[in-house]
């Protein structure tokens, strides 16, 4: 992949996402929740990117995957006003319709734009398929790992800010129940497992699924950015006192030194 591509893409990405712009304040909100996001996760893959090693073709590769993860929220939410999947349609698949009816890799090798859209595709899955291999495996693991990192500083964010003041789809319409928590979730967390988007029933349910995800990184750079940036203990901070919340958090913050 060229720079001049990459740039290509980069304007493009910004054609495509400002008519969704136009839409009510509460829309406006969720819709910059997401460019933003985007926008974050490009920044994240360019430190991967530096602290794996990788060649600047990998790396604008790597680039494009984290500008187009994405591109199916907004159509998403302009049709179902929510981030929900459950609720309305696996986000990466509508990231792929966009991808190919904008033909966004049209000046794009095959072999490139295979690797870019096989890595959107499965970004959002709880775990790949086993059969991927590399190097389409490698652009998956990235993107995932990029697309993490910026999720926790969004929630991270986001609880700081009054509830009425968050933008209304980033929580998947979970209920704030100040403390409570599912011992469900505890247990997954505890066995180092990533905890289930089913069995998360309210807001601390779902801090404990992001925190769960440090089982899920791949690269020694993700688990230094997230040592550095403190993401899980800033979520763990926001969770009530409950017997096995603390012991299982910090058997999440010990494997990101392992």
């Amino acid at each position: 992949m060229e720079k001049l591509q990459l740039d290509n893409l980069v304007a493009w990405f910004d054609r495509y996402v400002e008519p969704f712009l136009a839409t009510d304040e509460e829309g406006v909100k969720n819709i910059q929740l997401k460019i933003g996001h985007t926008r974050r996760v490009c920044e994240a893959m360019a430190q991967l990117s530096a602290g794996e090693g990788l060649s600047e073709n990998e790396s604008r590769i790597a680039f494009a995957t984290a500008l187009l993860h994405d591109v199916g929220r907004f159509p998403q939410y302009r049709r179902w006003r929510t981030f929900r999947d459950s609720d309305s349609d696996n986000h990466a698949r509508l990231a792929i319709d966009v991808i190919r009816d904008e033909n966004v890799l049209g000046d794009i090798g095959p072999a490139e734009q295979l690797l870019i859209e096989e890595a959107v595709r499965f970004h959002n899955m709880l775990e790949p398929p086993a059969k991927i291999q590399s190097p389409t495996r490698l652009y998956i693991d990235l993107i995932r790992d990029a697309d993490k990192i910026d999720i926790w500083r969004v929630f991270v964010e986001l609880l700081a800010l009054p509830p009425e003041e968050r933008p209304s789809a980033a929580t998947l319409g979970l209920e704030e129940l100040p403390g409570t928590v599912s011992d469900l979730c505890i247990a997954e967390l505890n066995s180092g497992a990533i905890v289930h988007l089913d069995s998360v029933k309210c807001i601390n349910d779902f801090k404990l699924l992001q925190i769960s995800w440090v089982y899920d990184l791949s690269f020694a750079t993700s688990r230094k950015v997230l040592r550095e940036r403190g993401y899980i203990m800033a979520l763990a901070a926001t969770l009530p006192e409950r017997a096995g919340i603390h012991e299982a958090v910090a058997k999440a913050l010990a494997s990101l030194s392992a």
